[in-house]
């Protein structure tokens, strides 16, 4: 069987923002398939694909490396989010299917279960799902694309401080999805645009690499999980 180039992408892409792959960090094909149980095919065009994405850069005499993101390009992805993540609200309040919303507001009942008790991890976790599915829910295969690669760069660029009221934060997502089931895009776009503005104070331009965080599952090594792959 053949691992699609997708499958392999995303591993690499998962292992960059979790900063197992360094910033400035040469990418070699024999070690990355050697990484990922694959062969050299599939990691080569999942290259081409992360460099269109920006997340690597090809340099004269060293190959395919990990891009050294700047301070500038970091900022001007929070403001490209407070852009288009009310503008997806807006387009899945006019799209969404019965599927999308019932799992929404599954995500809304959990994350507001887990903000009373305070658990943070969980958190962050129901919320990445949470703005995963509004993105998808906006009937746009391109802005969905753009929505999630943002997602992905900001994870990778920025610590995310958990919010000072997780409360209040989940009650906003709450709000988001009662707008997006009354098909109100209006008030859909208003709330994320509030809530958008609202995360961004939380976020924290990275300075390091990850440090001792990064050593320890440097050398780990990562089959690439292809139960989800057809035969």
């Amino acid at each position: 069987m053949r691992i699609p180039a997708q499958s392999v992408c995303t591993a690499i892409r998962d292992d960059i923002v979790a900063g197992v792959h360094e910033r400035g960090g040469r990418l070699t094909e024999e070690v990355l398939a050697r990484r990922y149980g694959v062969s050299r095919v599939p990691v080569r065009e999942a290259l081409r694909t992360l460099e269109a994405e920006g997340f690597v850069v090809t340099r004269r005499h060293a190959g395919a490396c990990v891009a050294e993101p700047t301070e500038q390009e970091a900022a001007d992805l929070l403001e490209m989010r407070t852009l288009l993540e009310p503008l997806g609200a807006s387009r899945a309040a006019q799209r969404r299917t019965e599927a999308h919303l019932k799992v929404l507001r599954g995500l809304v009942r959990l994350g507001q279960e887990r903000a009373r008790r305070g658990n943070s991890e969980d958190l962050r976790s129901l919320g990445g799902w949470f703005h995963e599915t509004l993105a998808q829910a906006c009937g746009s295969p391109s802005l969905t694309s753009m929505l999630t690669q943002l997602r992905h760069k900001i994870a990778w660029m920025y610590t995310v401080e958990a919010p000072a009221d997780p409360v209040e934060s989940w009650a906003e997502h709450g709000a988001i999805v009662d707008a997006v089931a009354r098909g109100d895009g209006d008030r859909a776009r208003a709330i994320t645009a509030h809530h958008t503005e609202r995360a961004t104070a939380a976020h924290r331009l990275r300075l390091a690499s990850g440090g001792d965080r990064i050593e320890r599952v440097r050398n780990s090594q990562h089959a690439v999980n292809i139960s989800s792959v057809r035969h």
